[in-house]
C-alpha cells in the first residue's frame, strides 16, 4: 500500500513501512538503515515525520540510534519469559531451542557483608560459597551469573558438574526453590561483564537481583544475573483488581 493514499498518520505508515522491511529481511539485524535523508525519499515523507516514526520505534526496541552513527536494526530477543514465571537460566536457554552450558570464571568462599546477612535470615550464615558464571546459549555468552549461597549447603563441586543450581540444590538438600523475590535493573555498562558478554558498548544488560526461597520460605540463594537485553526480554501479566 502506498503511504501517499493510506488515511493514518504518516508516521504510522512510516512505522509499518519500515517493520515491514525488517519482517522481509531487506534490513537485517545489526543492520544500519539508509541516512534520514535517503530513507525520507525513499519514503515520500518529511524528515521530521521520519524522526518521530524511528523515535516510536526506538521506545520499540526495534531499532536502536546511535549519536553520529546512524540507526540499527536491533535483533530480536532469542528469550522471553514472563517475569511472574521462575524458572531457571538453564530452562529458559533450553525452552528457545538453544543447548545451554556454563564457564566457570570464579568459585570462592566469602564472608557475608551485613546485608547479606539480612538477606538469609533467620538463617545464621557465617560463610557464602560465590560462584561466577557466564551462562551460554549454543556457545553463545549470554548471562554473567553471580550466585551466593550458604556454604555448607551443597557442595562446591557438584555445581560444576551440573548447570541448574536449582537441581543441585533439590538434589542434595531434598529442598525444592518454589519462589524468589527480584528486582529488576537497568545496567547501562559494566566493564568487566559487558567484556565477557561481548556487548556493544551502547547496549543495556538487565539485572535481575534474586533472593530464592523454599517451600518452608527459607532463604538459600542470592543471585544477580546479567542478561543480554538482546537475547532476553521479559514480560508480566498485569490483572486489574
Amino acid at each position: 500500500m502506498s503511504i501517499k493514499v493510506d488515511s493514518r498518520h504518516l508516521y504510522l505508515q512510516v512505522i509499518d513501512r519500515i517493520k515491514q522491511d525488517i519482517e522481509s529481511g531487506k534490513y537485517k539485524a545489526n543492520e544500519k538503515l539508509p541516512s534520514e535523508f535517503e530513507l525520507s525519499k525513499q519514503l515520500g515523507v518529511s524528515r521530521a515525520t521520519l524522526r518521530e516514526a524511528l523515535r516510536l520505534l526506538e521506545e520499540d526496541n526495534v531499532v536502536i540510534r546511535k549519536h553520529g552513527v546512524g540507526t540499527f536494526v536491533n535483533p530480536k530477543p532469542i528469550v522471553s519469559s514472563g517475569i511472574e514465571e521462575l524458572t531457571s537460566v538453564t530452562y529458559m536457554i533450553e525452552q528457545a531451542g538453544k543447548k545451554p552450558g556454563s564457564q566457570f570464571f570464579l568459585t570462592d568462599i566469602i564472608e557475608p557483608t551485613e546485608e547479606e546477612k539480612s538477606k538469609f535470615m533467620p538463617l545464621e550464615v557465617r560463610e557464602l560459597a560465590k560462584l561466577e558464571r557466564v551462562r551460554t546459549a549454543d556457545g553463545i555468552p549470554v548471562v554473567y551469573c553471580i550466585d551466593k549461597v550458604p556454604k555448607d549447603l551443597i557442595p562446591i563441586e557438584a555445581a560444576h558438574t551440573e548447570d541448574s543450581l536449582f537441581k543441585v540444590i533439590e538434589q542434595h538438600t531434598g529442598k525444592r526453590i518454589s519462589y524468589a523475590i527480584t528486582y529488576i535493573e537497568p545496567v547501562t555498562y559494566h566493564e568487566k561483564i559487558y567484556g565477557i558478554l561481548n556487548c556493544d558498548f551502547e547496549q543495556s544488560l538487565l539485572l535481575l537481583k534474586q533472593m530464592h526461597y523454599t517451600d518452608d520460605d527459607e532463604p538459600v540463594l542470592y543471585s544477580l544475573n546479567y542478561f543480554r537485553s538482546d537475547v532476553f526480554s521479559f514480560h508480566v501479566f498485569r490483572k486489574r483488581l
